[in-house]
């Protein structure tokens, strides 16, 4: 008896929460209404608001130039771009210097800290930082020119304090992990931030994030220790209540690519679910005002445990209900979380459908079939990761494991034009 009732009640609770992950993901689409809300508002052509674009670069030689040479031509005519380098990186300040040389907007600024992470390095850049707004951007990123006038506007209409642009993985074809990668990024940054901004708590995403120097300021920049600085400083700004605001425009995204490598997604992931657990430990969330904000950090902050969890027990509700003797009632309870799983899946696959119409993408029978039979594989290693996290922690293990970068998002039209520009005339 009391086997049957603890069953039911895991049941019960993995349905609730995949029923809950599953709603908020369709946030963006209840409504043609609320689908047009997420979006930038056109620009009216002023010019309002000055940028210092942070662009922290570690051993990322091979991207950071096309980089720079992509935020230079931003048809914004207030920025400055301020290249992040560790001082033990020849490679990358190399690069960097060189860009710097060619253009007067692009200046380097130094990492000298012995153990180097993406916050101590902006926190190293925020006193040069001349802009009212700061900007964050990561070595590999592909921005659209129009981006900052979209910002700018935003900023002046809204009166936010912060702007969440959206980021978009791209190289959906390169292998099995990468395209459900690619769909994470999309419903996360098309649909799930917007409804943590109506909520008034938001963790922000690692890039195109802009905020207000002085608020930036006041908050004392990123927090050095944290692997996941993008959500600390969302929390932290939420908590005393900042406004922010998301916008997601396929036009405008900046986009990116995927890890390389399976072992170097499950460091990203971990490094990320580190974060997560560490933002939830400091508790600066238990500020924010309402019981319901309160309990959508809990969920959020623990989400990525969660997940990983719900993904392993599932099979194993369905596995009992087939194998052992239990009632009726029981048995059709441990189904529940497996119809909501079924539910997500027709989701995800309408999802890249229109992931791939957006982006003009071709999305072909095969990339259906390896999101589908990739997911219960791509579950196992969110968990492994969840579990690599927690260990990681409990053993006091802070270092950044860095993710390499390839440009795999940038097209053959792209690298063409790059190695033509690195020609001298």
């Amino acid at each position: 008896m009391l086997t049957s009732v603890f069953i039911a009640a895991v049941s019960l609770a993995l349905f609730w929460m995949a029923a809950f992950t599953l709603w908020w993901q369709m946030h963006a689409w209840r409504t043609p209404e609320v689908l047009a809300s997420t979006r930038f508002s056109r620009p009216d052509g002023g010019e309002h608001v000055s940028f210092s674009l942070l662009l922290p670069a570690r051993h990322e030689q091979a991207v950071l130039d096309h980089t720079i040479q992509r935020l230079l031509e931003s048809t914004h005519t207030d920025f400055e771009i301020i290249v992040i380098v560790g001082h033990d990186d020849p490679e990358t300040t190399e690069v960097a210097n060189k860009a710097a040389g060619r253009d007067p907007r692009v200046r380097v600024v130094v990492d000298t800290h012995e153990k180097k992470n993406k916050p101590k390095a902006m926190n190293t850049a925020l006193p040069h930082c001349r802009g009212d707004v700061v900007g964050v951007f990561d070595a590999e990123d592909q921005v659209h020119p129009e981006l900052l006038a979209h910002v700018d506007h935003a900023f002046r209409t809204t009166g936010a304090d912060v702007v969440q642009g959206g980021v978009q993985l791209i190289n959906f074809h390169s292998s099995w992990y990468s395209l459900r990668n690619c769909l994470e990024y999309f419903f996360w940054f098309r649909s799930r931030l917007h409804l943590h901004a109506q909520k008034g708590f938001i963790p922000l995403g690692g890039n195109t994030v802009f905020v207000r120097t002085d608020v930036l300021r006041e908050a004392d920049g990123w927090d050095p220790n944290c692997l996941a600085e993008d959500c600390d400083l969302g929390v932290r700004l939420s908590s005393v209540g900042k406004k922010v605001v998301v916008a997601y425009d396929s036009d405008m995204v900046t986009k990116e690519e995927t890890p390389g490598s399976l072992m170097s997604l499950l460091k990203q992931r971990t490094r990320w679910n580190q974060g997560f657990l560490q933002v939830y430990r400091k508790k600066d969330w238990k500020q924010l005002p309402t019981f319901g904000q309160r309990l959508l950090a809990r969920y959020t902050l623990m989400t990525p445990f969660m997940q990983a969890f719900t993904g392993l027990i599932i099979p194993l509700n369905i596995a009992i209900a087939v194998f052992l003797d239990v009632p009726v009632s029981v048995a059709f309870i441990t189904f529940l979380p497996a119809v909501t799983a079924l539910v997500t899946f027709v989701f995800e696959v309408v999802g890249l459908h229109d992931f791939g119409k957006q982006y003009g993408l071709r999305v072909r029978f095969v990339h259906y079939l390896k999101l589908i039979v990739g997911g219960p594989f791509y579950q196992v290693l969110l968990a492994g990761a969840a579990v690599r996290a927690v260990w990681r922690e409990q053993r006091g293990r802070n270092d950044w494991e860095l993710t390499t970068h390839v440009g795999a998002h940038l097209t053959s039209a792209e690298v063409t034009r790059d190695l033509r520009e690195d020609v001298p005339a």
